[in-house]
C-alpha cells in the first residue's frame, strides 16, 4: 500500500514554549495543579532522551537505538509528554518513543524525560506518517497510541487528517500480532468515523466512562478538555489475525475518507 500523506500535514507552525520551571532533585513537577508523575532525579543522573537525529539505516532497529529488547510503545502526535512519562514511569519494561512534528512541544517532553532519568525513553520531531511509512518495519510496534489528533474543523483544512484509511492500514501492519491502538478524541464526528473504520482491521472496543480515574495518567489534552466540560471519546483496538494480503486491500479500500463536518458547538 503506497503512503498518501494529507496535504501539508508536517507543515505546522512552530511555537516557543514560556521557559521551564526550574525543579530541584526530590520535587514533583506539576501542571494545572495535576502531578506528573516521577521525582526529579540529581543533575548528574539526568539522561539524554532527544533522538535528535533519525539513524541513516531504514527502517530503524529500534531495539538498538534504545540499547535494549523490549516492547516498544508509541505516542504519536506526543504533545508535551504529559502520557508518555507517565506511562514510562509505570511501565519501565517497555521502551516508549513519543514523537510530534511540532519542536516546542518536544522539547518540554525530553526535559521532563531527562529531569526524571529516564532510560528507556526517547522523543523525536517527526510526524505520524513518516515515522510509519520510513522508519518502521512491520510488526515492529507493540501499542500505538495517539490522543486527541487535531480534527481541522475547518472544512478548508479537513484533508489534513491524520487518520485516513491509509494511515489506519499502515498502523495494522507496523504492530505486531495482536499488538494494540489506543485512540482518543473530544470531537464526536471523529469519534463516529473511527468507530466506523477501524472494526475490520481491528477488534474494536469503547471505552466508556472514567478509563483512569488517575488525573496525573491523563494527557495535557485530555485535561483541558476536561475542563470545559468536553465529553472524551476513547477507544482501544486489538490487531485481528488472519487477514490476507487480498482480505487487507479491500477492508482499506472500504474505508471511507474523513471528510466529515464537525458541529461548531462540538468543541
Amino acid at each position: 500500500m503506497s503512503p498518501k500523506r494529507p496535504s501539508r500535514y508536517h507543515l505546522r507552525p512552530h511555537r516557543k514554549g514560556p521557559p521551564a520551571t526550574v525543579l530541584e532533585p526530590g520535587q514533583t513537577e506539576y501542571e494545572f495543579g495535576i502531578p506528573i508523575p516521577g521525582l526529579i532525579v540529581p543533575k548528574e543522573q539526568w539522561t539524554q532522551s532527544a533522538l535528535k537525529r533519525i539513524p541513516d539505516a531504514k527502517p530503524v532497529d529500534w531495539n538498538i537505538l534504545f540499547g535494549r529488547q523490549a516492547p516498544l510503545v508509541v505516542d504519536i502526535g506526543c504533545g508535551n509528554g504529559r502520557f508518555t512519562i507517565a506511562d514510562a514511569v509505570l511501565r519501565p519494561d517497555r521502551n516508549h518513543l513519543a514523537i510530534d512534528s511540532l519542536p516546542a512541544v518536544v522539547r518540554y517532553g525530553t526535559r521532563r524525560a531527562n529531569q526524571r532519568g529516564l532510560l528507556h525513553v526517547r522523543f523525536a520531531v517527526v510526524d505520524g506518517w513518516r515515522f510509519l511509512t520510513e522508519l518502521c518495519a512491520d510488526g515492529s510496534l507493540a501499542e500505538i497510541h495517539i490522543y486527541h489528533p487535531q480534527p481541522y474543523a475547518d472544512p478548508v483544512t479537513a484533508a489534513r487528517r491524520m487518520l485516513t484509511p491509509e494511515f489506519i492500514g499502515w498502523m495494522y501492519q507496523k504492530l505486531i500480532p495482536e499488538g494494540k491502538i489506543f485512540l482518543q478524541t473530544d470531537r464526536k464526528a471523529y469519534w463516529e468515523y473511527l468507530s466506523g473504520n477501524l472494526p475490520g482491521l481491528f477488534d474494536w472496543t469503547s471505552l466508556d466512562g472514567d478509563w483512569n480515574a488517575e488525573p496525573e495518567f491523563r494527557s495535557r489534552r485530555e485535561i483541558l478538555s476536561r475542563k470545559q466540560g468536553l465529553a472524551i471519546y476513547r477507544g482501544q483496538g486489538i490487531r485481528r489475525s488472519g487477514i490476507s494480503t487480498e482480505q487487507f486491500d479491500q477492508l482499506v479500500a472500504a474505508m471511507v475518507q474523513p471528510t466529515f463536518a464537525i458541529d461548531p458547538n462540538d468543541a
